[in-house]
């Protein structure tokens, strides 16, 4: 079956709201030692990462705004060198824009090198 864009799409907002429901009132305390809860994010950020690689260049150019480079390349650091991606970034990663906001959602890069 081959996917239309629409399909990449809908990945990624159903995987977004996943997140967000999962993360609801998580703080990052409860989320360092909550290890099924940081597996089903990662997880989610790796379909989101994996689903951005299958939009066309155009369409991303319709939302300039979103780091598209940075959102396949977690993908690849969650993939080949998870033990380098610290739970601080999954955590911002995973509660959405209002802790994006407070945390800078690549605020590890000097750690582990830069997304992009």
């Amino acid at each position: 079956m081959v996917r239309e864009t629409r399909h990449w799409l809908f990945d990624i907002l159903d995987k977004i709201a996943v997140c967000e429901r999962l993360m609801a009132d998580v703080s990052l305390e409860a989320f360092e030692v909550d290890v099924p809860l940081r597996l089903s994010v990662e997880r989610a950020i790796e379909i989101i990462s994996e689903a951005s690689r299958h939009i066309a260049d155009d369409d991303k150019a319709l939302e300039p705004d979103q780091p598209w480079p940075k959102i396949a390349d977690i993908g690849n650091r969650l993939r080949h060198a998870y033990h380098l991606v610290p739970a601080e970034l999954i955590h911002a990663v995973g509660v959405g824009p209002q802790a994006r906001d407070q945390a800078p959602l690549f605020s590890q890069e000097a750690a582990i090198g830069p997304l992009a």
